[in-house]
């Protein structure tokens, strides 16, 4: 089955796309292979993408706006997928998984945990033809989890391993990691946000480049600073940090609004730019390497980082010096490049929904059982890919319990 898995991050600064092939092995139950055919990264409409971010950043939305902003992404993530195929050749595709765009992401004490991803998956579905899942997140809520992080399902299938104790850290606008313990599998894997990962550093980027950058490119404006240690310590003590989890968060807490205060504190202290690059650059890393101690395995042999933080070589090196027993190394060494990992993760949790298969892991999440993740949303092949499914079923297993990732070949990124 060819699933097209689309991601658009906390970030909002791309479209990711991964074109995956998956197969039941006959021989081995609950075993699934894995064949990533092509990748590819189309820009956020530049329009989009401000109303999206001032969407995020204000307490008070228009309900016209928040409406009218549910298609506007389906519109643009259809016509991301769109390209995408024509660019790549590629006709023939069984499901769309999208992600969405997180709007907010709500699980305050107090108040009823709840989520929000548009995107419209009936414009996907209509724009290409292709029957789509999405909206993976709020089936772990309903059963009491927290809704993230779900990449944990592709961690512990791809990376558990017998001997090595592991952490799989992603590094997007947010930071979320997976710990795998040496020999216990999927039962024991467990995972948590563990703060800010580049959104703090974005909107550091933006803000003293008068929104010329979007981004640190290769980390040269921290490079070109020294950490103030105070402010430094000042953010760690956030209560997040020093929460117990299961937990998760976003822009909700770690946003715009966040930074903002944060670089106004810094000027208090007559930071320069390139001071207060530096420190948020270590905040993320430092954060990281605090959530390890606190609440991470007494040993820890290997970190494999993932996301747009991994192509940051400044807060790559800090991560290595504050956890220097630890092995630190990018995800592409596991055969998929560290870009695709959150686009192949929903390629995966839209080929289990469409399978009837539990894809969260409640240590991970906080739910209180295993559940079937998404929705699924007819396209003109809904008829022909249900009868592909069912077709297989006789002697399916009831989970996928190992994924295996064939022809490890590094594709061709196209952009």
């Amino acid at each position: 089955m060819h699933v097209l898995g689309i991601n658009t991050g906390t970030s909002v600064d791309s479209i990711d796309l991964a074109l995956c092939e998956f197969a039941q092995t006959r021989d081995q139950p609950g075993t699934l292979t894995l064949r990533l055919l092509t990748y590819g990264t189309l820009p956020y409409p530049g329009e989009l993408q401000e109303r999206v971010l001032r969407l995020c950043r204000e307490a008070v939305c228009r309900l016209d706006e928040l409406t009218e902003m549910n298609f506007l992404l389906g519109e643009a993530l259809a016509a991301a997928a769109a390209a995408f195929l024509r660019s790549e050749r590629h006709e023939h595709v069984d499901l769309i998984a999208s992600h969405g765009q997180t709007i907010y992401h709500l699980v305050e004490p107090g108040r009823m945990r709840s989520t929000l991803q548009m995107g419209e998956a009936a414009l996907i579905a209509r724009r290409t033809g292709v029957t789509v899942a999405a909206d993976f997140r709020v089936a772990d809520l309903a059963v009491g989890g927290q809704g993230a992080p779900l990449t944990s399902f592709l961690d512990a299938l791809l990376c558990c391993d017998a001997q090595m104790t592991r952490a799989l850290q992603n590094i997007g606008g947010i930071g979320n990691v997976t710990f795998l313990p040496a020999s216990l599998g999927l039962d024991g894997a467990y995972a948590f946000d563990t703060g800010p990962g580049n959104a703090l550093i974005d909107y550091g980027a933006r803000f003293f480049s008068r929104g010329s950058a979007q981004y640190d490119r290769d980390g040269a404006m921290a490079r070109a600073g020294t950490v103030h240690t105070v402010l430094l310590r000042e953010v760690l003590a956030h209560p997040y940090f020093h929460h117990p989890p299961p937990k998760t968060t976003g822009r909700e807490l770690f946003g715009d609004a966040f930074a903002a205060a944060l670089i106004a504190r810094a000027q208090a202290l007559s930071l320069t730019p390139a001071e207060t690059m530096a420190t948020l650059t270590a905040l993320t890393a430092e954060s990281i390497a605090l959530a390890y101690r606190l609440f991470g395995p007494p040993r820890l042999d290997e970190v494999l980082v993932s996301g747009g933080g991994s192509s940051n070589p400044v807060l790559m090196e800090h991560l290595q010096r504050v956890l220097p027993e630890s092995r630190i190394a990018s995800f592409d060494e596991t055969g998929l490049p560290a870009r695709t990992k959150e686009a192949v993760l929903f390629a995966l949790l839209g080929h289990e929904a469409l399978h009837g298969r539990p894809a969260n892991l409640p240590r991970c999440t906080g739910a209180g059982e295993r559940t079937i993740l998404g929705k699924l949303v007819p396209g003109a092949n809904y008829r022909k890919v249900l009868q592909q499914v069912t077709a297989g079923f006789t002697g399916q297993a009831q989970k996928v319990e190992r994924l295996i990732l064939i022809d490890r070949s590094l594709p061709s990124h196209i952009s």
